[in-house]
């Protein structure tokens, strides 16, 4: 029972079961189901309802699956809560926003939906993914990720707690990193965290092949037996590992129970935990389940309504000169990759049927009134050794160099589209078909709808020679293209080297730009669709190579303002993430939208076009430069200054940013007080709830949808507080209505982590409520002065203080103190010594320091302690060294008097501890 496979029970009436089932965005790898937008653009609708209607139609599709084939899971492995810190992970896609609160907000939402409204049964169990400190793909197994305990509780958690806390869901997917040095997969303190806000049992569940990671990659343990049994402690419940054989885990964990690792009482709560889930799901009360649907229970009438909607509620309108909504009459050409593409991303299902943008527009506008061009250049391609032009023939669309000879006519098949994607990666498309070469099967076909896969088959690389020919890689094997020697002249992927390649010759059919240039000749609008393809250019596995858009769609850009004339030029931009875009871009309009599924064309359109008003909002910032996002490694996001919250430079795009076609101001803001009276300033309680009320006024001639936010900072905070949403509203504000709008913040979300006492405090002092359309705009500023307990100074006399609770941390890094609990603090790698500051310690009377120490190599390593002194210097009153024997699990304590030479210590002061060599510091004490 503890594999992902889970044998039937027959005596006990269980049947055959499975932990998950995929459906972030929609049932996936089931077949066919609704593709709503991917979750990165359900963020843009800042919709709780939404995505719980959204999430609705999932959890009943994915009842559907499970009625056709019990083994389907009703164990889901949804929602992604990991914020998004950093625009370059490749799984951005996957998450809501970079906002904690905003995260758990929507995560909540989203698992409310699949879980369904019963007080006793559950129509899926949601689970969490991935606890914790995830946002790099990049060694992803290997990395560790520097969660200090402010970020882990001010950024990290509330993601998780808020669904857990709510009773939305009711497992968690542990993640592949290690945090703090410690595999996520034994960090059972950090899963305690968890269990411990939950109101009912808590399933955690391993991520795949992450459980022999431990031992192989991670090298924490070294045997599976051990590392087994240490997950089990640490509260693993479910081994997803070994796809579908079960007997590595269970000769495994049989093994610890040998061994005395484990007793029988771990195990029986693991599998208790999974009974519950099932149980839950009405598995063993079938005739009381209240979710129970027929197997065609699928693409339902109104499951398309709601993708439509889905998507038109997504899109954000980021610059708009008036351009937008396009005029009746106009005549509008589509242009770009994305002009009538809808891609798939790797958690996608099978939709059953795609709507692109230039076919949606055709159908709104009439089919003279759009023209379209993908802007790929198309080409004959012919092998310089056969002097045969490669072309598609046969019905299993195996590729030959059976073509035409050199100067004849060439036709469909032998005539193909070159799409480039950024990264020297292009898809090849059969010009009479559509259909795109791949090479997975070594033999090149040309069957493929789409770029797909776990390696992505459907993309070549072209290296250019001197002579003007080419040679073709195929990307996902790395081998070279070459004409086998047999009578049809079979082209494969099997070279080893671009010598042993067959070299081809291109010749152009006709250009990109000239189609580009051609669609946008008579147009009154031109949309330039650029953007990634999901499987390219950033996604699980591989975390994106750039932030800007490939060249070649900005080129693209430029064709089609040549092309355009006097038109009107929208840039329209379909992806998984943010962009850095050219200062100069110089366009009318500028849209994002995500990959939104099936019905991404009409939602976009409806949009465009003005039929629904816009009403998404970025939930993630889009940075100004490449240079102002930091190191993708890097996740204090305090010290780092990432994310709004903590950003040092202003973003091009801001957190909750997106234009209306209406004319919305703030005209006025206050406090709403007990009584109905108003105020621009009050006192309030850590307890308090503030009303921050709004007048806004819509000038314009159209309703609009607006999104009032409120940021909160705290210039005078003894610690760097940042800039952070604590609530936000949306309303509807008709044309000329004046409206008063009241947004409710709770006082609880000023708070910050105490690590002197290990909890969140709301300190006393002055905070600044903005209110505005984004995190850059602020209309208003209102003061709120909490009466509070100030932090009282921390106890280092007779208290035994953990050096990971520092306030400061510099060249050091955090790791574990051993296999199974507690964090230390080392030297970070590259770095000869670090320091960590502990603040207004109390001191007072102090004669000896003990420190627990440890070593990470042999050589020099000590501790120095360290006080304040007049003029910005540090004076050292004790220096300790580590005992020469032993390796980083082995602990001593040492103890060293003070020196006092200088005088005594002051009654209260902060203190420097720093670290030299091959030093770990555990906890220190003065005596």
């Amino acid at each position: 029972m503890l594999h992902q496979r889970a044998p039937a029970v027959e005596r006990l009436g269980l049947r055959a079961f499975t932990t998950g089932a995929e459906v972030l965005h929609g049932v996936a790898w089931l077949g066919t189901a609704t593709v709503f937008p991917q979750p990165v653009g359900l963020g843009a609708t800042w919709d709780p309802d939404l995505l719980t209607r959204v999430a609705d139609v999932v959890g009943i599709e994915l009842r559907a699956k499970h009625a056709a084939d019990p083994i389907v899971s009703l164990n889901v492995w949804a929602p992604v809560v990991n914020p998004l810190r950093h625009p370059a992970w490749g799984r951005n896609e996957e998450g809501y926003s970079e906002d904690p609160y905003l995260t758990a907000e929507l995560g909540t939402a989203y698992a409310r939906g699949l879980r369904g409204d019963h007080p006793v049964y559950w129509r899926t169990v949601p689970t969490l993914k991935h606890a914790f400190g995830y946002n790099n793909e990049t060694d992803r197994g290997v990395t560790s990720s520097q969660l200090r305990p402010r970020v882990l509780h001010e950024y990290e958690l509330p993601a998780f707690v808020g669904p857990l806390q709510a009773g939305a869901a009711g497992a968690v997917m542990a993640a592949y990193n290690l945090v703090n040095g410690r595999p996520n997969h034994l960090s059972g303190e950090l899963l305690d965290l968890l269990r411990d806000v939950t109101p009912q049992p808590l399933l955690v569940v391993s991520d795949a092949a992450a459980p022999g990671f431990v031992v192989t990659l991670q090298r924490f343990y070294d045997d599976h037996v051990e590392s087994h049994a240490a997950m089990l402690r640490a509260g693993v419940d479910s081994f997803t590992d070994n796809d579908a054989d079960s007997a590595p885990t269970i000769e495994r964990v049989t093994a610890a129970l040998e061994r005395g690792l484990l007793d029988e009482a771990d195990i029986d709560l693991a599998v208790q935990r999974q009974l519950e889930v099932r149980i839950r799901t009405g598995e063993l009360d079938p005739d009381r389940d209240p979710f129970v649907v027929g197997p065609d229970a699928i693409d339902l009438p109104a499951h398309r309504a709601l993708a439509r909607e889905a998507v038109a509620r997504s899109v954000v309108v980021l610059e708009n000169d008036g351009t937008l909504p396009v005029r009746e009459g106009a005549r509008v050409a589509v242009v770009g990759p994305h002009a009538d593409r809808v891609l798939h991303d790797w958690y996608s299902g099978t939709p059953p049927y795609l709507v692109g943008l230039g076919t949606a527009l055709r159908e709104r506008l009439g089919d003279e009134a759009v023209t379209v061009a993908d802007g790929s250049d198309r080409v004959v391609l012919r092998s310089v050794r056969t002097g045969r032009a490669v072309r598609c023939g046969g019905p299993t669309h195996v590729l030959t160099a059976d073509g035409a000879g050199p100067g004849t006519a060439t036709g469909p098949d032998e005539q193909h589209d070159l799409t480039h994607w950024g990264d020297g990666l292009w898809s090849v498309a059969v010009a009479g078909t559509g259909l795109l070469w791949t090479g997975a099967r070594w033999v090149l076909h040309a069957d493929a709808t789409r770029v797909g896969g776990w390696v992505a088959q459907e993309t070549f690389r072209r290296t250019p020679h001197d002579d003007g020919t080419w040679s073709l890689q195929h990307a996902g094997s790395g081998k070279w293209l070459r004409v086998q020697h047999d009578e049809a002249g079979t082209l494969v992927a099997d070279a080893e080297t671009p010598e042993a390649a067959d070299r081809f010759t291109a010749e152009v059919v006709r250009t990109g730009a000239d189609a580009v240039r051609d669609a946008c000749r008579d147009a009154d609008v031109v949309v330039v669709a650029v953007g990634n393809d999901p499987h390219l250019g950033g996604r699980e596995t591989a975390d994106r190579p750039t932030l800007t858009l490939p060249e070649s769609m900005l080129d693209l850009w430029r064709v089609a303002g040549e092309g355009a004339g006097s038109a009107r030029r929208v840039l329209l931009v379909v992806s998984s993430y943010p962009y850095v875009l050219p200062d100069d871009l110089g366009a009318d309009a500028v849209v994002w939208t995500s990959h939104g599924g099936q019905e991404l064309g009409h939602g976009v359109t409806d949009v465009l076009v003005g039929d629904e008003e816009p009403r998404g909002r970025l939930a993630q910032a889009w940075p100004a430069a490449v240079e102002h996002v930091g190191d993708l490694f890097d996740y204090d996001v305090i010290a780092a200054g990432h994310t709004t919250w903590y950003a040092r430079h202003a973003p091009r795009y801001a957190l909750g940013h997106g234009l209306t076609y209406g004319d919305v101001a703030y005209a006025t803001a206050h406090l709403a007080l007990p009584g109905g009276s108003s105020t621009d300033a009050a006192t309030v309680t850590p307890q308090s709830r503030v009303g921050v009320v709004v007048r806004l006024h819509n000038a314009g001639s159209r309703a609009a949808h607006e999104l009032v936010q409120v940021y909160a900072d705290a210039p005078e905070h003894r610690l760097p507080f940042g800039h952070r949403l604590v609530g936000h509203r949306r309303v509807e504000v008709g044309a000329g209505e004046t409206l008063d709008v009241t947004v409710e913040v709770p006082a609880a979300r000023l708070a910050t982590w105490d690590v002197t006492r290990s909890r969140l405090v709301v300190e006393p002092g002055r905070y600044v409520l903005g209110v505005g359309p984004s995190a850059s705009t602020v209309a208003h500023q209102l003061v709120v002065e909490v009466d509070a307990e100030p932090v009282p100074p921390r106890a280092l006399v007779g208290h035994e203080v953990h050096a990971a609770d520092a306030d400061v941390l510099t060249d050091v890094e955090l790791a574990a103190r051993t296999r199974t609990v507690g964090t230390a603090v080392q030297i970070a790698r590259g770095r000869e010594e670090g320091c960590v500051e502990l603040w207004t310690t109390s001191v007072r009377g102090a004669r000896e320091l003990r420190a627990v120490l440890a070593r990470t190599r042999p050589g020099p390593a000590w501790l120095e302690l360290a006080v304040p002194e007049d003029g910005g210097t540090w004076r050292t009153v004790a220096a300790a060294a580590v005992p020469e024997d032993g390796d980083r699990w082995t602990w001593s304590t040492v103890t060293v008097p003070l020196d006092l030479a200088a005088g005594d210590l002051p009654d209260v002061a902060d203190v420097r501890l720093r670290l030299v060599g091959a030093v770990r510091v555990a906890t220190v004490e003065l005596r």
